[in-house]
């Protein structure tokens, strides 16, 4: 059975610090790219950064770029996301992401609160 469970999340002032981590099981987490979601304005979710499964190739989406850092440990079969600089706009539940041919697998979420 597939599991992701995100934690870490929390509240902090703005230009605050948080890491997020998702620890997988179920799949060969080794061989399997990953991915950080976070819902917005108009959409379900939205894009926030992937990293392969070797941790070779990473990418981010453009309004957290220079902020937030994406990184995986496959012997504790973990993804995380350092968020650093924090801004108000980055107030969400942040999910983590497999995918599996055509079927998603999502987190829980963790909430990340950025306000003074």
């Amino acid at each position: 059975q597939v599991q992701l469970v995100e934690s870490g999340g929390g509240l902090v002032q703005p230009g605050g610090s948080l890491r997020l981590s998702c620890a997988a099981s179920g799949f060969t987490f080794r061989s399997s790219t990953m991915r950080w979601y976070r819902p917005a304005p108009g959409k379900e979710r939205e894009f926030v950064a992937f990293i392969t499964n070797t941790g070779g190739s990473t990418d981010y989406a453009d309004s957290v770029k220079g902020r937030f850092t994406i990184s995986r440990d496959s012997v504790k079969n973990t993804m995380y996301l350092q968020m650093n600089n924090l801004k108000p706009e980055d107030t969400a539940v942040y999910f983590c992401h497999w995918r599996w041919i055509t079927k998603d697998y999502w987190g829980q979420g963790t909430q990340v609160t950025a306000s003074s």
